[in-house]
């Protein structure tokens, strides 16, 4: 009876030609050798690609050139050529490195949204930056209102009644002699969980209000259009605002040269629709670092 061979290795895309003088599981050690070496060859290209990733591309000074060249694009295709659009670079969750950078590039106007870190980052370079402008564009909480007077020159989001009652009394308890606080309305265009003024009869009674306190300079409107990659959805949201602009401009004239709208994935579009203040954060410096 002739003699059960050894069964042989089935031939992958891995196995070698075994030698013939090589041990019985030579060819198996090559196998696993050779997925050894393919999975650290793996692990050093995903290495690469995360370093790669977070490299900035670019400075923040050369981001600011792009942004502002962008923005005279912008004007340019939607024949505003003669007409201001100021940029907003926001720069919350990011330090005061990067401020100062922005700041050295020529950028006077900051965005933030949460008070507490606004003020350990502003505080220190107002004092020696006379002509920095910060801009409250987070949610506001009552508590919180006189901490934001005192530190920003604009609140934005200003989007419900309560509050204007709250920074009109807070201007009225600091006296005449200071400024006024600008104030924009916020208006309410985006998903449900966002806040704001839902239409113009509500916008009208808190232009009212508003006006009604000395200490408040109202300024326009403020709105966050709907994140979507539907470009027909976003620019519906920005002329919605542009028409409540316009009815109230009719009703309260002088009060509503400001129209705060676009971010970093949709300004151009803003600005076609005829935003006058962009806030543009993530194209200027990059991913938050929360």
């Amino acid at each position: 009876m002739a003699k059960n061979r050894p069964l042989q290795p089935a031939r992958t895309a891995f196995t070698r030609t075994r030698r013939t003088d090589a041990a019985p599981h030579s060819g198996r050690r090559s196998n696993i050798q050779h997925a050894a070496s393919l999975v650290r060859a793996v692990r050093v290209i995903h290495l690469f690609s995360l370093v790669c990733y977070y490299i900035p591309t670019m400075s923040i000074t050369e981001a600011i050139l792009r942004v502002r060249e962008q923005i005279e694009n912008a004007r340019a295709r939607s024949g505003r050529s003669g007409e201001e659009v100021r940029l907003c670079a926001v720069s919350k969750f990011h330090g005061a490195p990067a401020v100062e950078e922005a700041y050295d590039a020529g950028q006077r106007l900051f965005g933030e949204s949460r008070i507490q870190e606004a003020s350990g980052k502003f505080a220190g370079l107002k004092k020696t930056r006379p002509d920095m402008q910060a801009h409250l564009i987070g949610g506001l909480q009552r508590n919180k209102a006189k901490a934001a007077i005192s530190l920003f020159d604009c609140i934005q989001s200003v989007d419900r009644d309560a509050l204007i009652d709250e920074l009109g009394k807070l201007t009225q308890e600091r006296g005449a002699e200071c400024a006024k606080q600008a104030i924009l309305l916020e208006m309410h265009t985006a998903e449900a969980s966002k806040s704001g003024f839902p239409d113009v009869d509500a916008l009208c009674r808190a232009a009212e209000k508003a006006l009604a306190y000395p200490g408040l300079a109202l300024s326009g409107l403020m709105t966050m259009a709907p994140f979507t990659n539907d470009e027909k959805a976003v620019r519906r949201a920005f002329r919605v605002v542009v028409s409540a602009r316009n009815m109230l401009e009719a009703r309260f004239p002088g009060h509503w040269h400001c129209l705060s709208m676009g971010m970093s994935n949709d300004f151009e579009i803003a600005i076609e629709e005829g935003a006058t203040l962009v806030r543009v954060g993530t194209a200027i410096f990059g991913e938050r670092n929360r």
